[in-house]
């Protein structure tokens, strides 16, 4: 045999070769997640949402004849945390894709890193809006989704006129009652109060005070999902205010475990457990099914984790490869069906929501008060 045609066989076994271990390598997926911190307490249901997805993917032949693999950081519900977890899992793991539901001070201290590695990033949590990167897509809500749908049941519906406005002191807490506080301005009613307190702070002693003093008709708030909501709302209800209560950020599983104290809290958001659909009610039995007496409430932060999974594989597959800018592309134009409905971030990289209007009753559950389906996010990323 020549040199020639050996070196082409050589080339041929090599290519064929590469072809083989490339189709053998999983697709690993990353995820920073507040595993200690503010976020610790919602982190389980968001973990049993992930491992949902992937173990559904998987089972049905994976991506590109690949499987998806879970790589777990701890963020810490914070910026420095999230600096580590990020640099860890794009430089030492090197994952293919990350998918976070976090804070928006993780997600700002986390966008460097991600551009700095170049691969594809979901954001999952609802958030303050204009967060704008290219490798970036969000399929939670914005505040061009919700205050609207609060305030205006409200005002229209409830008659209320004064409000005060409470969040915790950063992106997201301030972010939306800006936009609050410049919606109710304008549709008429007044803002008595607007108060904040650090992420990491349990004291609202000083707040609720304030509270009583200025007596609105409803007090709305805009804190990070988890311990903020349950130390606010335990002292709120400890000090007998009964102003109606509105919240952006409290998830059903947290409220189920406020007890009593949660009774009457009027939520927000694009999923809740009460959502009566064929995907919303397979998807429950399949969670219950999974991790029987174990299986944590989902809510408002796990579900888009999910549905972004299931986006991430789609896009992966039409692209057909896990390149970053192919995979980016792909993902504006992907449709996932899944519990909360069709999401398909195509919107400057944002999703249209079905979204709804809630009420958490005296066993923790909630009933669906009013519902907007294809809630349009707005003006998010226009240069993208």
């Amino acid at each position: 045999m020549s040199m020639q045609k050996i070196s082409v066989l050589l080339a041929v076994t090599a290519l064929w070769a590469g072809s083989a271990v490339a189709e053998d390598k999983p697709i690993v997926l990353g995820f920073p997640l507040g595993l200690s911190g503010a976020n610790s307490i919602t982190a389980p249901a968001v973990v049993q949402a992930m491992e949902l997805a992937v173990s559904e993917i998987n089972d049905a032949g994976g991506v590109l004849s690949r499987k998806l693999v879970i790589e777990l950081a701890d963020s810490a519900s914070s910026a420095a945390g999230a600096q580590k977890a990020y640099d860890s899992l794009v430089y030492q793991k090197e994952v293919d894709a990350i998918i976070s539901s976090e804070p928006s001070a993780a997600r700002n201290a986390g966008l460097p890193i991600i551009t700095r590695g170049k691969i594809p990033y979901i954001y999952t949590s609802f958030y303050e809006g204009r967060s704008c990167n290219k490798y970036q897509h969000i399929d939670g809500w914005v505040p061009q989704q919700v205050v609207s749908l609060m305030v205006d049941y409200f005002m229209k519906d409830q008659g209320a006129k004064t409000f005060f406005l409470v969040g915790n002191d950063y992106a997201f807490g301030r972010g939306l009652l800006g936009d609050t506080n410049k919606y109710v301005t304008e549709k008429g009613g007044t803002i008595l109060g607007e108060e904040y307190n650090p992420i990491d702070a349990s004291d609202w002693t000083a707040i609720v005070s304030k509270i009583r003093q200025a007596n609105p008709d409803v007090i709305i708030t805009s804190t990070a999902a988890g311990a903020p909501n349950v130390t606010f709302t335990k002292q709120l209800r400890a000090a007998g205010l009964t102003a109606k209560y509105g919240s952006y950020a409290l998830d059903e599983g947290t409220a189920k475990t406020l007890g009593p104290d949660a009774e009457g809290i009027y939520l927000g958001g694009s999923y809740y457990t009460s959502i009566n659909s064929e995907k919303n009610a397979g998807f429950l039995k399949a969670l219950n099914d999974k991790f029987g007496t174990e299986t944590k409430t989902p809510n408002e932060l796990s579900v888009p984790q999910y549905d972004a999974i299931h986006l991430y594989a789609l896009a992966a597959a039409k692209a057909g490869t896990t390149d970053t800018d192919a995979v980016v592309k792909a993902l504006s134009e992907v449709t996932f069906d899944g519990p909360r409905g069709l999401v398909q971030m195509s919107k400057q990289r944002h999703a249209p929501l079905t979204m709804y209007l809630a009420q958490v009753n005296a066993q923790g559950d909630t009933t669906i008060i009013k519902s907007h389906p294809n809630v349009d996010p707005g003006e998010q990323c226009p240069n993208l």
